[in-house]
This record gives C-alpha cells, structure tokens and sequence, in this order.
C-alpha cells in the first residue's frame, strides 16, 4: 500500500494529510464545520510553492465554505481539498481514483467536486473509487455537471444587482474581469451580450486568445487590471487579490467577482471601504457552483439550481442594505449572519458534536 493518511487538528478544523507515491498525490482536506451537514467544497488541484502556502489556501477556502453553504442555506457544512498538481508527467486517473480512496476513509464527511483546476471527467474517475464526490456529468435534466456556468450566473446577477443601487445600466459600463478560467470567461460572454464593455486579463495567452476568437475585449496585463478605468472589477481568479499593494491602485467604485478568499486578509475590507469601494462579499455572490452540487446530492434538477441562483442577488442585497444602515461593512455583516446560523445549528448537530469533543481530548 503506497497509499497513506494522517490527521492533525489546528485551530478547531481538522486536517487531513495525504499522499499516494505511486501516483504522485498529495494534498490536505480540510473541515472546518459539520454542524448543518457534511463538509463539502470543491477539490482544488493547483501548483504550490510549499506545504505551507497549500495549507493556507485549504483551511482559508474551507471556513469559506462553511459562510458559504450556511448563506445559501445548503444542508452542508464547510471543507475543501487542495491536491498539489505533480511535476512533470503523471497518471491522472490513477491521482484522482487514489484520492477518491482517500474519501472513503472520511466517510461521507466531507463530499469532493470540481474546483480550480478539476474537471467533470476528473470526478468520474473519483467516483470509481468512491460515493462522496459530486459534479458528475448530468443525465437528462437531473442537476451535475460543471458547476461553473452555475458560478457564472449568480456572478452575473449580483453585478447587475449593484450596478442598479448605484443607478447604472449594464449596457454601456466598463468591467474588469480578472481570470478567464471556466467562471470568468462565461461571465464575460454574458457581459458582453448585455451591453458591457470589457477589459480583461489572464497569465495565461491561450486563454486571452480564446475569448478574443468569441467577443472583443481590451486585454491589460495582469499587474495593470486593478488600475483599469472602469465602473466595477470582477475578480474570477485566485484569492488574495484585494491586498495592501493592489487595492490603492484600484479605480473601480465596486467590486463583485467570482474568485474566493479575494481579501488577502481582513483589513483589506477596511482599506476598500475607506475608499468608498463596494465590496460585494465573495462567498455571498459564488455560491451558483455550490448550490448545483447541493441539487445533485439531493436529487433536484435544474430548474431547482436556477430558482435558487436567482435568489442570490437578494441575499446581496440584503446584505449591502444592512451594511449601509449600520456603517459596517458587507462582509462584516455576511460574516456574522453565517457565524450566527453554524453556532445555532451547532446544539443539534450529533457529528459536530462528537468531533468538537474529540478536539477537547
């Protein structure tokens, strides 16, 4: 057996190591609740400088889960995986059968889908291995498949939605759209046939030039997105964007993306509003991946998944309304509402319970 797992527990989230050296896996999950239900988040698989940078990301993703999932009110705590993307070459159906053991061994958990860097073909090869893993190709109108159009949508909406409260039409207003990943270019195919004029960029050519062949776009370079002149930034990348370097560089009055973990820490919120720069909390506004993935775990179809992605941008508003009355920031208010909603369900939750005991020990 190549194959091998270990737990750890740090700050009340447990953390699952593991490795498999005759596929070259290795990564973490990490569960952060399971006070409304099973852990679930998407399986991340990404290049990592070191262990440590990997294990930020998953624990800092996974807490937003558990925001996330108890927001949108999914039957579903928090957790996500990261897998380090290998060097060099590599068997990936063997790497994502392996980690689908790798699930078995947490027992329904924490349930696995697709994230940055997975795909729908990647799930099957998890499911062979095991039930837990979700954002399997969709048979008739049943809810599957790639979440990211999902994401997309609710992305969409949202920004439609804070355009409105600054009094702006879609058709005719600049957006910066960072990342052209699966999410980012269906946001700006959308964008574009409503009207907005786009300005995009990527680290990767191919992407760029991909999404050139489809609708035009004025293309910056990474580094020069966050100073584009225009009404609202769209961060759909990697997290940590919004960080003490780049937001004084930043023009746009309001920031509504698809990326997690967009603040790269949480004075970074403090530095946008003193500016007067509406943030719209990113879990708030990505949650259509995650609302697709709770349809096929229950049953649902895709008329479900749409009446209940549309449902995002009141939630936003709501959100943004409070945070207008009260002087406190979006987040703070999204924040403490989900805080709020994990410690209510805490008492009757028997696995929480169990595991917050085990931390005790």
């Amino acid at each position: 057996m190549t194959r091998r797992i270990r737990t750890s527990v740090e700050d009340g989230q447990r953390l699952v190591w593991f490795e498999d050296t005759a596929c070259a896996l290795s990564g973490v999950i990490a569960i952060d609740s399971l006070a409304l239900g099973p852990a679930a988040g998407g399986c991340r698989f990404w290049h990592y400088d070191d262990a440590k940078s990997l294990l930020l990301d998953a624990r800092r993703l996974a807490r937003g889960m558990s925001y996330k999932n108890a927001l949108a009110g999914l039957p579903f705590g928090g957790g996500k995986s990261v897998i380090r993307l290998p060097e060099g070459e590599f068997d990936r159906e063997a790497l994502f059968r392996s980690y689908g053991h790798v699930l078995n061994e947490l027992k329904g958990d924490y349930l696995a889908a697709e994230d940055v860097g997975t795909s729908p073909r990647d799930m099957e090869s998890v499911r062979s291995a095991t039930p837990f893993v979700f954002g399997l190709p969709p048979v008739g109108t049943a809810a599957g498949g790639d979440p990211s159009p999902w994401t997309a949508l609710g992305v969409f909406l949202c920004i439609e939605t804070v355009l409105a409260r600054r009094g702006l039409p879609l058709a005719g207003c600049r957006i910066a759209v960072q990342g052209l990943g699966h999410v980012g270019a269906d946001l700006c195919r959308r964008l574009h046939e409503r009207g907005a004029k786009l300005v995009v960029a990527d680290i990767r050519k191919e992407a760029v030039a991909r999404l050139l062949a489809a609708i035009p776009a004025e293309v910056v370079s990474t580094d020069r997105i966050y100073c584009s002149e225009v009404e609202l930034f769209a961060p759909c990348a990697l997290g940590g964007g919004l960080n003490q370097e780049t937001i004084p560089d930043i023009r746009a009055a309001m920031i509504v993306g698809a990326a997690n973990n967009q603040l790269a820490t949480a004075a970074d919120e403090a530095r946008l509003h003193s500016r007067g720069i509406l943030y719209a909390p990113d879990y708030i506004v990505n949650a259509g991946g995650i609302i697709n993935v709770a349809a096929e775990y229950l049953g649902q179809d895709q008329g479900e998944v749409l009446i209940r992605v549309h449902r995002i941008p009141d939630r936003l508003a709501a959100i943004l309304g409070r945070a207008e009355a009260t002087g406190r920031s979006p987040s703070d208010i999204a924040d403490a509402m989900a805080r709020d909603l994990i410690e209510a369900a805490f008492p009757t939750a028997p696995k929480q319970k169990a595991y917050a005991s085990s931390l005790a020990t």
